[in-house]
């Protein structure tokens, strides 16, 4: 195993906990890397304006990958007020600093797996097992919004019908996004040995952009007649998911609907503390757990980690480093299926760092038995 540079980003609240849970477990698999801090979240906006700092990308740039734990994000009004005072004048706006980096960086792809693991009081169902592929560059995010209505849309003839008060919102969809996003979801499927791809959007009302997902996406399946292919409206998704989760594999949709989506997938198999994500592009990608910073928890050191532990071992999968990524994972369904140590989340009362030895103990005896 070659050592690495990963560009570690704790972030706010309970990101130090989970970061530190995680490098727990990436030491006792036996992973080689040098963990460069960077600076980015809530403390970085409020002291400086800037919750991505420039030499946070610049770190970004200098690494392998990189490992994120958890930002603290607010309303643009209390934003502003908890700026620090010097700052308040400049006209500042917050941003979400992990929207900024996936777009930056053109990590497109959000990958998200749900996976029911066995003896997880948490399930939903046992044996659900779906992927969700998120654009993630564009959509309801690119963050082009207005509080009111600019006088120059006025000339626009379907601006005239809104309400003089109304704020507004963008919605870019490409067909160029939405095809290499379809693209990733079947090259996964046929990696993976997965048997199905789903492309959802709302094509019937949101006609122009949702129009444009999925004639890429009908585009993208023609040329893997090897996977059964269907569509899903968005909201009778939601519905279908919870009756029959397991009649879906690999999950492809537009940047907000694959938010909403993958949060009730993540609930079906045990919830936040199972939430693990990949932002992926063609050379670079951030892996984290993604519940939020818990700021009423930070410090308590009750969160569960599992989504973090098993985010990096997404990280070691995207890295080449698969047989290791592959220990984890087995390490944390061991650690799941014998039932102890729990998190409150799980029932149980023990601590994250519990939780994050259990796994690491389990990683120790796999490599104790060859």
């Amino acid at each position: 195993m070659r050592r690495y540079r990963i560009a570690w980003l704790p972030g706010d609240g309970i990101g130090t906990e989970v970061c530190e849970a995680a490098r727990v477990v990436l030491d006792a698999a036996g992973f080689e890397a040098d963990y460069l801090p960077g600076d980015i979240g809530w403390e970085c906006w409020r002291r400086e304006g800037d919750a991505l700092p420039a030499r946070t990308l610049e770190l970004l740039r200098q690494t392998d990958s990189a490992f994120f734990g958890a930002i603290t994000s607010k309303p643009a009004g209390d934003a502003v007020r908890e700026l620090a005072p010097e700052l308040h004048h400049r006209g500042l706006t917050y941003r979400s600093p992990i929207v900024r980096m996936r777009q930056m960086l053109d990590l497109y792809v959000c990958l998200r797996p749900c996976r029911a693991f066995p003896g997880n009081p948490l399930n939903y169902r046992e044996n659900i097992d779906l992927v969700v592929f998120r654009e993630n560059t564009e959509g309801m995010y690119i963050g082009v919004e207005f509080p009111t209505i600019p006088e120059e849309f006025r000339a626009v003839p379907a601006m005239a019908k809104l309400p003089d008060d109304a704020a507004i919102s963008i919605r870019s969809v490409t067909h160029r996004a939405s095809r290499r996003i379809v693209e990733a979801a079947f090259q996964y499927a046929v990696k993976h040995g997965r048997r199905k791809v789903t492309a959802v959007h709302k094509a019937n009302v949101l006609r122009a952009t949702c129009g444009v997902f999925l004639e890429a996406a009908k585009q993208v399946a023609a040329r893997y007649p090897g996977i059964e292919f269907d569509t899903a409206n968005v909201d009778a998704m939601g519905m279908w998911l919870l009756k029959n989760p397991l009649n879906y594999d690999v999950i492809v949709t537009t940047n907000l609907f694959g938010d909403i989506l993958s949060d009730l997938c993540a609930q079906m198999v045990g919830g936040m503390g199972f939430a693990c994500s990949g932002n992926i592009g063609e050379t670079y990608a951030v892996f984290e757990p993604t519940h939020g910073s818990a700021p009423k928890y930070a410090g308590q050191y009750r969160i569960n980690p599992l989504a973090a532990i098993l985010a990096a071992g997404m990280m070691l999968e995207w890295l080449g480093e698969v047989d290791t990524a592959r220990e984890i994972e087995r390490a944390v369904s061991e650690a799941i299926a014998r039932g102890a140590p729990r998190t409150y989340d799980m029932g149980g009362s023990a601590g994250t760092m519990d939780m994050a030895h259990a796994v690491a103990g389990c990683l120790q005896q796999t490599h104790t038995a060859r």
